[in-house]
């Protein structure tokens, strides 16, 4: 059987979304009717569903889902989780990379629930600042280890295709709780993931 992708959208939300996405583009000057841009709002509509969907999952339920009780109390490191999102300033992406470090204190999470919760929060209309800091305090609030610390690094459209047009330019962001405040800890994990 050939693979099939399943999305699920909400009809009255899509239908509304595609009726003012037609404005938008009339609105630019272009033919609603035209061949390739018969069939661009509803896509639209779908795809900015598919990009806010963050605001409809739960972050500390992820994570609580698959939390083990462990002895293990070493740094534990997912680094190079991509990661996609909308600039609420401009809605362009930024994309990019986030490092997660914590240090267990009595619970570990599986690994995938780290970069679920990148993307739970990077499914938002947001800017780099306020996503580094949800995903640090969700981790922190949610798991209590002995500490926790989140970079990333991502590439800004609204600063590459517009405004000031620097292409090369990338935004770094960090924060760090607990045991990471310490230096030392602060440094190994930056030495880890090549910084």
């Amino acid at each position: 059987m050939p693979y099939k992708s399943f999305e699920e959208y909400n009809i009255k939300v899509t239908d509304d979304v595609k009726n003012r996405y037609k404005n938008i583009i009339t609105d630019l000057g272009e033919d609603i009717s035209r061949d390739g841009l018969e069939k661009t709002p509803e896509r639209a509509a779908k795809a900015m569903q598919f990009l806010t969907q963050g605001y409809h999952q739960d972050p500390v339920k992820i994570l609580k889902s698959a939390m083990f009780k462990e002895s293990y109390n070493e740094m534990v490191i997912v680094k190079d989780i991509e990661l996609y999102s909308l600039c609420e300033h401009h809605i362009l992406p930024f994309f990019g990379k986030a490092h997660i470090a914590y240090i267990p204190n009595g619970y570990i999470v599986g690994l995938s629930k780290l970069p679920r919760i990148v993307d739970v929060f990077s499914r938002r209309l947001q800017v780099q600042e306020r996503l580094n800091e949800q995903i640090l305090d969700c981790i922190n609030d949610t798991l209590k280890p002995q500490g926790v610390a989140v970079v990333i690094e991502a590439a800004h459209m609204c600063m590459m295709m517009r405004g000031v047009q620097k292409q090369n330019s990338t935004t770094t962001t960090s924060g760090f709780r607990g045991q990471f405040e310490k230096i030392e800890t602060r440094n190994e994990f930056l030495k880890l993931i090549g910084k």
